[in-house]
This record gives C-alpha cells, sequence and structure tokens, in this order.
C-alpha cells in the first residue's frame, strides 16, 4: 500500500463539476492499492500517517501530528502509485489491486482514519475521474510503503 501524503492548507476534490470533498488545514492523501496488500498494511500506514509530525509547533519546528493540530484529511484512491514503467513509455498496472479486493481495504482505511481523528474525512470517489486542487503548504510532501518500511 503507498500513501503520498501532503500537507496543505486547503484541499479538494471534483467529480464533473461538483465538489466531493474538501478541507483546510491538513492532508491531502493519494492512496494505491496493490494485489498484496490486506488489514497488516491498512493498520501499518494509518499507524505511521497519525503519528507523521510535519505540522509547525510553537517555535516554527516540524513536530506536531494532524491530531494536535485538529487537521483534516482528503483521501483519494489512486492505482497509479503502483504503475510499473520498467518497459516502454506505457506504464501497466498489474500490481495494482482490482476493485474487488482494493474497495474493502479503501473502506477499512477511511473508517479507521475516522475513528483515530474522531471525525469524519473527506473522500473522493473509488474509481471515478477526479479532478485535485491543493495548496501543499511547505512544500512538504511524504511518501510511505506498507511494503517497504523506512
Amino acid at each position: 500500500m503507498r500513501a503520498v501524503i501532503q500537507r496543505v492548507s486547503n484541499a479538494k476534490v471534483t467529480i464533473d463539476d461538483v465538489v466531493k470533498g474538501e478541507i483546510k488545514l491538513g492532508y491531502l492523501i493519494l492512496l494505491g492499492i496493490e494485489t498484496m496488500d490486506d488489514e497488516n498494511d491498512v493498520n501499518w500506514l494509518i499507524k505511521k500517517i497519525i503519528g507523521l509530525r510535519v505540522f509547525s509547533d510553537q517555535d516554527g519546528k516540524m513536530n506536531c501530528s494532524i491530531k494536535d493540530v485538529d487537521g483534516n484529511i482528503l483521501l483519494v484512491s489512486q492505482f497509479t502509485l503502483h504503475a510499473s514503467y520498467k518497459k516502454g513509455n506505457r506504464p501497466g498496472f498489474t500490481k495494482a489491486a482490482r476493485p474487488e479486493q482494493a474497495i474493502p481495504l479503501y473502506q477499512n482505511f477511511i473508517q479507521q482514519l475516522e475513528l483515530e481523528l474522531a471525525k469524519p474525512i473527506a473522500c473522493g470517489e473509488f474509481g471515478a475521474n477526479m479532478q485535485v486542487s491543493l495548496s501543499n503548504d511547505g512544500p512538504v510532501t511524504i511518501i510511505m510503503d506498507s511494503k517497504n518500511p523506512e
């Protein structure tokens, strides 16, 4: 499971000119689910995201978590995070999980994030063509991969 986590001052996802999800201060998370992922990947990634300290404290140092700043999350599914580009110039997506596997993990991810934050999170729509806009604050962008924990 891969996540691109961007600290944002605001972000929104639009589908067919309708705003589906929108946040102010927090994270825009692009989430890619691969065929080998399971509940353990969800649990590991949630724990890391919630504990990530990239918001500024009173001294201006990145020392606060999303919970510390009462931040919000906009979660967008993105199978292209598992693109294979080894051969040629057209990426392949065979490592990306099929919807029947990915959707339950995606929904579980949403539920666990909401439990951890004790509030709803904003979401895109799984499998939809979405337009995402954001103001990356910093910029701060962190990439996490549950199969390659660093």
